[in-house]
């Protein structure tokens, strides 16, 4: 802005006052409303993205909202719930696993986030994939970024308030890499062509963004949790269904323009990302029990991993399957979809 203008040093109730309609969301930035650049550039701004994107909205204060009567995370989602050595714990060391499952859970969200989803979104912007393009295009992936890296900053905070309030310190980096960006990492070190690790990110991206839905929904719907802990599942997920949207077209896009062996390798990939990201983290949890110091607890995940009904934590896979319908591959894919809640 040009520092000799009459309004460049106005009060922030003037500007309000000069911009038509609610109140600026703060984060804004200064413009002069008489120049007709800058007031479109954040007309475009405030008109457009608040009115959806989690980031523009108002924070609450976490710690007053925090009922320490409730468990942290969903005792039924436990891949152990119903096993005798969890059963026998103490009521104090039950609290605290399900306080390391939201530890964990806001974790591999954010790993998703980091390791996945943006990765892919930069390469796209980036021109890493054939057609793919334009300006709608990039400026909606520059919005899912931002929301990406606040949705990264809404689960740090989630777990930050439960190590305050619950006393305990459970760092993050205490806990191994999730168990979807390990995957995704040791197939990109596989891959040979720069083609085949560019497809492998986009194929986890589309997976995560597509399927995040029914991962956030465990919490968003449980009434029975910390409050605080639902809310930040409800708040991310109604991002997450704008980007579900993006992803499906991004793959449809991509798919259309890939020769026959990267079409196979796409396909493959999107498999491989739909196994690792429904899956329940064993890695982790064998960690978790060592932290919390649980007498039998390797012994009790083992019996888990055993049984060929605990390995999946997501059982919806319901927008990944409507994908490869739509893309008229459903036949070319080896997943039993009947294992899944699949709507019509």
């Amino acid at each position: 802005m040009n520092g000799d203008s009459p309004t460049a040093e106005r009060p922030d109730e003037a500007a309000a006052q000069e911009f038509p309609g609610p109140p600026l969301p703060e984060g804004v930035p200064d413009f002069d409303p008489n120049d007709p650049v800058e007031s479109a550039v954040i007309r475009r701004l405030v008109g457009n993205w608040h009115r959806r994107a989690t980031v523009k909205r108002d924070e609450p204060d976490l710690d007053e909202l925090f009922d320490p009567a409730r468990a942290d995370y969903p005792e039924r989602i436990l891949p152990f719930h119903d096993h005798p050595t969890y059963l026998a714990l103490s009521p104090e060391k039950r609290s605290e696993l399900l306080s390391w499952a939201w530890i964990a859970y806001n974790r591999h969200t954010v790993m998703a986030e980091q390791k996945v989803a943006n990765p892919a979104f930069a390469l796209v912007m980036e021109g890493e994939y054939p057609g793919l393009g334009g300006e709608a295009l990039h400026l909606s992936l520059a919005q899912a970024m931002v929301d990406e890296q606040y949705h990264t900053l809404m689960h740090l905070n989630a777990s930050a308030v439960t190590r305050r309030r619950r006393g305990r310190a459970m760092p993050d980096d205490a806990l191994p890499l999730s168990h979807t960006a390990r995957v995704h990492q040791e197939l990109r070190d596989r891959a040979v062509e720069r083609s085949e690790k560019s497809l492998t990110t986009l194929a986890f991206a589309t997976v995560s963004e597509i399927s995040i839905n029914a991962y956030l929904d465990l919490l968003a719907e449980d009434t029975t949790i910390q409050p605080i802990n639902s809310t930040t599942a409800t708040l991310h997920n109604r991002d997450e269904y704008c980007h579900a949207s993006i992803s499906h077209v991004l793959a449809e896009m991509v798919y259309g323009h890939l020769n026959t062996s990267q079409r196979r390798y796409f396909l493959d990939m999107l498999m491989e990302g739909l196994d690792a990201f429904v899956a329940n983290d064993y890695s982790t949890w064998h960690r978790i029990v060592d932290l919390a110091g649980i007498a039998g607890g390797h012994e009790m995940l083992a019996d888990c991993q055993a049984q060929a009904g605990r390995g999946r934590l997501v059982r919806d896979y319901t927008g990944l399957h409507k994908l490869v319908e739509q893309m008229g591959v459903a036949d070319q894919v080896d997943f039993d979809w009947s294992r899944s809640r699949v709507d019509s």
